[in-house]
């Protein structure tokens, strides 16, 4: 079988020897989604695989899906987990990752995916097509289309402590649902909205009650926590719209999604 093996890497000294391998020497650290596009851009076989170099799945596991995919003629079979591995934030904040992912963008991504799989030339093709920007290659890959199974995959615990911290777990959520949908504006309208609703209807409660039984109306800590609660909403509304204005800037720079320094054959 012919192929051909692409590593992208930032700095090292591996020197590639074999005619059947390629090593993108990316200028900087682009990010994961990032580097796995530049393979894709620069790999040229019928069939593409992607795995991670840290060896948490073995690079064995390429037979099954090679095997899969000229069994059932999709043009796309991913990996996924059938139990999550680490500690316990680590499967608790993966796990709550695709099921709030899935509840709040317009597409549903399968759970627990990694990033192993392997797609057909007209998938990569279609693939590389999106324009995005912002790159979450789950989401990209199951709006695509085409065909798709999933397989379960083994995976080991790696050396060493995860690089997601919550704080990039949290960045890559926000970034995976504001690329895929406008629900959150949504129920933030819908949520001012309801405020909206409840405060003319408390409002009236007040002036109904000064009209009709002189009560005094409620002090200065009242209009303080509401005002604070008003504060809280409004700020957090305008960082939301600024989440997504940061996106139609990053789109609308059209900057590469990354620059190759050198490539070794």
């Amino acid at each position: 079988m012919d192929r051909q093996t692409i590593l992208w890497r930032s700095h090292s000294n591996d020197n590639a020897t074999s005619p059947q391998l390629v090593v993108l020497d990316l200028s900087r650290n682009f990010g994961h989604h990032h580097a796995l596009q530049a393979g894709m851009v620069h790999a040229r076989g019928q069939l593409v695989f992607l795995i991670d170099c840290d060896l948490e799945v073995s690079p064995s596991v390429f037979s099954a899906f090679y095997s899969k995919i000229l069994e059932t003629g999709c043009d796309l079979v991913y990996g996924y987990q059938e139990f999550r591995k680490g500690g316990l934030f680590e499967r608790s904040s993966g796990g709550l990752f695709w099921k709030g992912f899935n509840l709040l963008s317009e597409i549903r991504v399968p759970e627990n995916m990694t990033t192993e799989r392997i797609m057909s030339r007209r998938f990569v093709d279609a693939l590389l097509q999106l324009g995005d920007r912002n790159l979450f290659l789950g989401g990209m890959m199951t709006w695509t289309g085409f065909d798709q199974i999933g397989i379960a995959v083994p995976k080991g615990l790696r050396d060493g402590t995860s690089t997601y911290t919550l704080m990039k777990r949290v960045r890559l959520m926000v970034n995976a649902v504001s690329s895929f949908s406008s629900r959150p504006l949504v129920l933030l309208f819908n949520f001012g909205i309801s405020i909206t609703g409840l405060s003319i209807a408390y409002v009236a409660y007040l002036l109904l009650r000064k009209l009709m039984f002189d009560d005094t109306l409620i002090g200065f800590t009242s209009v303080m926590a509401l005002v604070a609660l008003n504060l809280g909403i409004l700020t957090t509304s305008i960082g939301l719209v600024g989440i997504y204005l940061s996106k139609v800037f990053n789109q609308v720079q059209a900057r590469p999604n990354f620059i190759v320094k050198q490539i070794y054959r």
